[in-house]
Protein backbone atom coordinates (compact mmCIF):
# COMPACT_ATOMS: atom_id res chain seq x y z
CA UNK A 1 0.00 0.00 0.00
CA UNK A 2 1.55 3.41 -0.56
CA UNK A 3 1.94 5.79 1.86
CA UNK A 4 -0.68 8.60 1.22
CA UNK A 5 2.10 11.27 1.64
CA UNK A 6 3.61 10.05 -1.63
CA UNK A 7 1.42 11.97 -4.48
CA UNK A 8 2.35 15.37 -2.71
CA UNK A 9 6.08 14.60 -2.84
CA UNK A 10 5.36 13.63 -6.13
CA UNK A 11 3.97 16.66 -6.68
CA UNK A 12 6.64 18.64 -5.75
CA UNK A 13 9.26 16.17 -6.83
CA UNK A 14 8.24 15.75 -10.81
CA UNK A 15 8.85 19.71 -11.78
CA UNK A 16 12.17 19.65 -10.31
CA UNK A 17 13.39 16.72 -11.71
CA UNK A 18 11.82 17.93 -15.22
CA UNK A 19 14.00 20.95 -14.67
CA UNK A 20 17.12 18.95 -13.67
CA UNK A 21 15.94 16.71 -17.44
CA UNK A 22 15.49 13.43 -14.69
CA UNK A 23 12.55 11.44 -14.56
CA UNK A 24 11.05 10.02 -10.97
CA UNK A 25 10.48 6.38 -11.32
CA UNK A 26 9.19 5.18 -7.57
CA UNK A 27 8.69 7.28 -4.55
CA UNK A 28 8.89 5.08 -1.31
CA UNK A 29 8.11 6.14 2.60
CA UNK A 30 9.11 3.83 4.91
CA UNK A 31 7.58 4.81 7.94
CA UNK A 32 8.46 1.53 9.75
CA UNK A 33 12.44 2.88 10.16
CA UNK A 34 13.63 5.66 12.61
CA UNK A 35 14.04 7.73 11.24
CA UNK A 36 11.24 7.80 8.27
CA UNK A 37 12.90 7.12 4.70
CA UNK A 38 11.63 8.74 1.64
CA UNK A 39 13.68 6.98 -1.27
CA UNK A 40 13.17 8.34 -4.50
CA UNK A 41 14.80 6.62 -7.73
CA UNK A 42 15.63 8.41 -10.80
CA UNK A 43 16.36 7.77 -14.12
CA UNK A 44 18.03 10.43 -16.94
CA UNK A 45 16.88 9.40 -19.92
CA UNK A 46 19.73 11.46 -21.73
CA UNK A 47 22.34 9.44 -20.27
CA UNK A 48 23.72 6.97 -17.37
CA UNK A 49 21.91 7.98 -14.23
CA UNK A 50 24.90 9.76 -11.85
CA UNK A 51 25.57 10.99 -8.46
CA UNK A 52 25.43 14.33 -9.39
CA UNK A 53 22.36 13.78 -11.19
CA UNK A 54 21.14 11.92 -7.59
CA UNK A 55 23.06 15.29 -5.90
CA UNK A 56 20.94 17.71 -7.67
CA UNK A 57 17.76 16.74 -7.08
CA UNK A 58 18.09 15.58 -3.59
CA UNK A 59 19.10 19.29 -2.58
CA UNK A 60 16.26 21.02 -4.73
CA UNK A 61 13.94 18.31 -3.33
CA UNK A 62 15.23 18.46 0.69
CA UNK A 63 14.50 22.48 0.22
CA UNK A 64 11.03 22.86 -0.67
CA UNK A 65 10.02 19.56 1.12
CA UNK A 66 11.12 21.60 4.89
CA UNK A 67 9.81 24.64 3.20
CA UNK A 68 6.65 23.32 2.85
CA UNK A 69 6.69 20.88 5.75
CA UNK A 70 5.31 17.88 3.73
CA UNK A 71 7.11 15.54 6.16
CA UNK A 72 6.47 16.27 10.37
CA UNK A 73 9.46 15.92 12.04
CA UNK A 74 12.77 14.20 10.97
CA UNK A 75 13.44 11.61 7.89
CA UNK A 76 16.09 10.76 5.84
CA UNK A 77 16.27 11.47 2.03
CA UNK A 78 17.55 8.90 -0.51
CA UNK A 79 17.93 10.05 -3.89
CA UNK A 80 19.27 7.18 -5.77
CA UNK A 81 19.43 4.97 -9.25
CA UNK A 82 16.65 2.27 -9.89
CA UNK A 83 19.76 0.16 -10.98
CA UNK A 84 20.06 -2.15 -13.49
CA UNK A 85 18.44 -5.55 -11.75
CA UNK A 86 16.03 -3.54 -10.91
CA UNK A 87 11.92 -5.19 -10.66
CA UNK A 88 9.39 -3.65 -12.76
CA UNK A 89 5.98 -2.97 -10.53
CA UNK A 90 4.25 -0.24 -11.53
CA UNK A 91 2.20 0.66 -14.79
CA UNK A 92 4.47 3.98 -14.60
CA UNK A 93 7.71 1.99 -14.81
CA UNK A 94 6.71 -0.21 -17.46
CA UNK A 95 5.96 3.29 -19.62
CA UNK A 96 9.29 4.31 -17.97
CA UNK A 97 11.37 1.12 -19.54
CA UNK A 98 9.33 1.00 -22.30
CA UNK A 99 12.27 -0.33 -24.92
CA UNK A 100 14.70 -1.35 -22.51
CA UNK A 101 16.07 -4.77 -22.20
CA UNK A 102 13.88 -6.93 -19.53
CA UNK A 103 13.84 -10.69 -18.20
CA UNK A 104 10.39 -12.19 -17.58
CA UNK A 105 10.26 -15.21 -15.44
CA UNK A 106 6.82 -17.32 -15.20
CA UNK A 107 5.81 -19.45 -12.67
CA UNK A 108 5.07 -22.03 -14.76
CA UNK A 109 7.05 -22.87 -18.09
CA UNK A 110 5.39 -21.31 -21.43
CA UNK A 111 5.56 -21.94 -24.74
CA UNK A 112 8.47 -24.41 -23.38
CA UNK A 113 10.50 -21.17 -21.51
CA UNK A 114 10.61 -20.01 -17.57
CA UNK A 115 12.68 -17.54 -19.12
CA UNK A 116 11.97 -15.02 -21.31
CA UNK A 117 14.92 -12.05 -22.52
CA UNK A 118 13.50 -9.36 -24.80
CA UNK A 119 12.89 -5.46 -25.27
CA UNK A 120 9.83 -4.34 -23.29
CA UNK A 121 6.95 -3.34 -25.07
CA UNK A 122 4.59 -2.61 -22.54
CA UNK A 123 1.75 -4.31 -20.72
CA UNK A 124 -2.02 -4.08 -20.49
CA UNK A 125 -4.29 -6.00 -18.00
CA UNK A 126 -3.62 -9.65 -19.27
CA UNK A 127 -0.54 -9.79 -20.91
CA UNK A 128 3.40 -8.06 -21.30
CA UNK A 129 4.64 -7.56 -24.34
CA UNK A 130 8.35 -8.30 -25.78
CA UNK A 131 10.07 -7.41 -28.88
CA UNK A 132 12.90 -10.37 -29.57
CA UNK A 133 14.50 -9.30 -33.08
CA UNK A 134 11.65 -8.16 -34.85
CA UNK A 135 9.23 -10.49 -33.54
CA UNK A 136 6.43 -9.64 -30.37
CA UNK A 137 6.16 -12.00 -27.59
CA UNK A 138 3.06 -11.88 -25.57
CA UNK A 139 3.38 -13.34 -22.36
CA UNK A 140 0.02 -13.65 -19.81
CA UNK A 141 0.49 -11.63 -16.62
CA UNK A 142 -0.97 -14.31 -14.53
CA UNK A 143 1.85 -16.70 -14.69
CA UNK A 144 4.61 -13.92 -14.52
CA UNK A 145 6.55 -13.86 -11.57
CA UNK A 146 9.11 -11.10 -12.22
CA UNK A 147 9.80 -8.66 -14.53
CA UNK A 148 13.22 -6.90 -14.56
CA UNK A 149 16.04 -4.81 -15.91
CA UNK A 150 18.26 -6.89 -17.60
CA UNK A 151 21.77 -5.86 -18.59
Amino acid sequence: MTHPIIPQIIELADPLAKELKLEIVEVVFQTNKQPPILRIDIRNSNQETGLDDCEQLSRALEEILDQKEVIPGSYVLEVSSPGISRQLLSDREFSSFKGFSVLVTTTTPYENHQQWRGRLQGRDTETVYLNQKGRTITIPRQIIATVQLDG
